[in-house]
């Protein structure tokens, strides 16, 4: 389904990827673990086009994305949640929500049923439609961030550090999301530095560092490996 092959992403003299290798399966959640700086944003800055690689190419269900707008790689089924939520703030939580609808901003049938889709996914965010995004907990941004992705329709779901800043319980409930998100149908890329939550979840997961895969396999063999542990998870 999405596929890169040798991306290299530079920002001037300094290298972000080199030569990545990478794909998520339909139907598949894939994690990507890798400290600050070890190019797991790059991958979907790439991946969404809102920077272009500097080497390389990105395609999903065999149609080329390297090169194509950010606005076009979203109407082929790729769709960015973005770290740190991105939201405006000062509109209501369905007007957010809706934004993410703005390709299909013509199926008014279509989109009435995905925000029903989100709302039974995230109750909290129905009874709170008409509250101002920037008045609601981080966890319940995060909420709407992963709403809004969800009303563009991906076939894959990027998703960039959707527990950063937030409560153990919080965390809980978002990954529980993912979950059914991704058994619903929806492939996932998830880049996450809370690695034990993640590889519960996951079916397969790479390890990056310094802009390049230095491992990967099941969530079983990712545990059991000692760097890994020691790295990502802890005694």
């Amino acid at each position: 389904m999405l596929k890169l092959e040798a991306v290299s992403q530079h920002y001037g003299s300094f290298r972000a990827l080199t030569a990545i290798d990478l794909e998520v399966l339909p139907g598949e959640l894939v994690v990507l673990l890798g400290a600050n700086g070890a190019g797991k944003s790059s991958i979907f800055l790439s991946t969404s086009g809102l920077k272009k690689p500097t080497g390389g190419s990105i395609s999903c269900f065999g149609s080329l994305l390297t090169g194509r707008t950010p606005s076009e790689i979203v109407r082929k089924g790729v769709v960015l949640c973005p770290e740190g939520r991105k939201l405006f703030p000062q509109m209501s939580v369905r007007q957010n929500l809706t934004l993410g609808a703005y390709v299909h901003r013509s199926d008014n049938s279509g989109n009435k049923r995905k925000l029903e889709e989100v709302f039974d996914l995230f109750p909290i965010l129905a009874e709170r439609e008409s509250q101002a995004a920037g008045s609601l907990s981080g966890g319940q941004q995060q909420m709407v961030a992963i709403g809004r992705s969800l009303m563009s329709r991906p076939k894959v779901l990027l998703l960039d550090e959707p527990s950063l800043g937030l409560a153990p319980l919080v965390v809980k409930q978002v990954f529980e999301a993912i979950k059914r998100i991704n058994k619903a149908g929806t492939s996932v890329l998830l880049a996450e530095q809370n690695a034990y939550a993640a590889l519960k979840i996951a079916d397969r997961a790479y390890v990056l560092e310094s802009g390049r895969i230095v491992m990967q396999g099941s969530p079983e063999s990712l545990m059991r490996n000692e760097l890994v542990r020691e790295a990502y998870i802890g005694a």
